[in-house]
């Protein structure tokens, strides 16, 4: 497209951007970018992190003012000074990081931010929830607290919220990274709905395969820049292995195959006839209101074996994780690591043990984001030799120990005494990992390692993850995409309920029997 101002305004766009540019110090975050989001569209935006797409959702959204050029909507000049402003101009954003108050309920926050005479009653919104969300094929109780539901859920209920503002045009970032295949296909199948009524939908991803799926315009994204656009009557055209060869060489500048092709493990890695390293029988955790349980999950894990956990989200994973960390209590059962039982252990014993937990959550429970990089190194050994003698802090054991783990695990950072909440959330992965994965660790739980990240960052995730296998620790791994499992394990359990309903043996016919599994059918 040109990146002429002057250029004339399609009459069709719901919103224009011509020559937009948004610095920040030290950084042009957007670099004269034009594009057009047009009513009957999905416009899928790609870009690794950094790329410039978060700054662009901030300026469509009311959060962030361009510094160049100007945003149209319908046709007209329009400064989108707020995210009210945006949402009265028909402008819904379901942003990645949530925006949810946890201590209110779903129905509250589905109200916030809409004017008080326009509230609708209680049956009303019960009943436009439950519209969308059987057409989503998802279900949310409104008096649950979003403290309680888990991340995935939470999303859910974001994207709720957008919908019920009868936006025109829905900006979803990274809105598929909690859904199992057959929530994506959903969602896949709603926005095309949604357009199909003259919507616009402005759908952020970093998996190719969903851009060529869902999308009906691809704009790709680079240090700030739109490298490209792959227009409607083009993506036509093209297979689906030749949209994903021009979209991996415009952001990459190199040609290849589908990086995100599913290869099956290396299974030879597994220690064969090796004493298991965790094993878990009968684990059981008590209900709560809003929280399944867990009934008898037993599962045990070899040295260097990848066992997947797939399931819809919010089927137990969450508790499964916190149950094996020491978060969340046990009723029953019994945890074992290297021949010890460790149920009624402490999260720090578990550690000393050798059980590491990284968690989905990075930013809210993983990390203190105001605390330097630095610190987050050593969040779980505060108080503990040689970083801390009598409850002095050593500040030149730990400086020197997290600039090794820095360069080990390439944590990019302008600082160590950077607060871990500026980095992207590709780094702070990487300072989780660095933190679990240093000395002792012989389990390691991974949960939704991937959520989040840029394809780079993903790939470099996974590497990560299969070096950790190949070193002789017994991974964890809990994920929500089915490709990723399928990549990545050596058997993959599914969960639902609350109970491990099967566990498949990842060969050639893995993907089927997995599938029958998460929809309730038998392997």
């Amino acid at each position: 497209m040109s990146g002429s101002a002057s250029s004339p305004v399609d009459k069709r766009d719901i919103v224009t951007l011509e020559s937009v540019t948004k610095r920040f110090p030290g950084i042009v975050a957007n670099d004269d970018i034009d594009l057009s989001i047009r009513p009957g569209e999905v416009h899928v935006l790609l870009g690794e992190n950094g790329a410039g797409k978060s700054t662009l959702i901030g300026m469509l959204s009311g959060l962030q003012q361009p510094d160049e050029g100007r945003i149209l909507v319908d046709g007209k000049p329009t400064q989108i000074t707020s995210p009210r402003n945006a949402l009265a101009l028909g402008i819904g954003t379901v942003f990645q990081h949530m925006m949810l108050v946890p201590t209110l309920t779903v129905a509250e926050n589905l109200l916030l931010g809409g004017p008080w005479w326009q509230t609708p009653k209680t049956e009303e919104l019960a009943a436009r929830v439950a519209e969308i969300t059987s057409s989503l094929g998802i279900t949310l109780k409104l008096s649950a607290k979003v403290s309680e539901l888990s991340l995935g859920e939470q999303q859910q209920v974001e994207i709720l919220r957008a919908m019920l503002r009868n936006s025109r045009l829905l900006i979803l970032d990274e809105s598929t990274s909690m859904l199992t295949p057959k929530g994506i296909d959903e969602l896949g199948a709603l926005m095309r709905r949604l357009v199909g009524q003259g919507l616009a939908v402005v759908f952020i991803t970093h998996k190719l395969k969903e851009a060529v799926a869902f999308g009906d315009r691809i704009s790709v994204l680079k240090l700030g820049k739109k490298v490209g656009e792959i227009p409607p009557e083009r993506l036509r055209s093209l297979g689906e292995q030749e949209i994903i060869a021009e979209i991996v060489e415009l952001m990459f500048g190199t040609q290849g195959a589908d990086p995100e092709a599913a290869t099956h493990p290396d299974h030879t890695a597994s220690f064969a006839g090796a004493a298991p390293l965790l094993q878990v029988k009968d684990l059981a955790v008590a209900q709560t209101e809003n929280a399944p349980g867990l009934s008898s999950i037993s599962f045990d894990i070899r040295p260097g074996e990848i066992l997947g956990i797939a399931g819809i989200d919010g089927n137990g994973q969450k508790q499964l994780a916190e149950a094996l960390a020491g978060q969340r209590a046990v009723a029953g059962g019994s945890i074992w690591v290297d021949r010890t039982a460790i149920e009624t252990l402490s999260v720090g014993a578990r550690r000393e043990i050798g059980l590491r937990y990284l968690t989905d959550d990075r930013l809210g429970e993983g990390t203190v984001g105001t605390f330097p990089v630095s610190i987050n190194f050593f969040l779980k050994q505060v108080g503990a030799a040689p970083f801390w003698r009598n409850g002095v802090e050593q500040r030149g054991e730990i400086d020197a120990r997290a600039a090794q783990l820095a360069r080990e695990y390439d944590v990019r950072t302008p600082s160590l005494k950077t607060p871990v909440g500026r980095l992207s959330g590709g780094n702070i992965q990487k300072v989780l990992l660095a933190r679990e994965l240093a000395e002792g660790a012989k389990v390691v739980i991974f949960n939704k390692p991937t959520y989040g990240l840029d394809l780079a960052n993903t790939l470099a995730s996974r590497q990560r993850i299969r070096d950790t296998a190949a070193r002789g620790l017994a991974v964890l791994l809990i994920s929500t995409d089915l490709e990723e499992l399928l990549s990545m394990c050596d058997r993959i359990a599914v969960i639902a309920d609350g109970a491990l309903v099967g566990t498949v043996d990842n060969v050639d016919d893995a993907r089927t029997k997995v599938g029958r599994l998460m929809i309730g059918l038998a392997a």
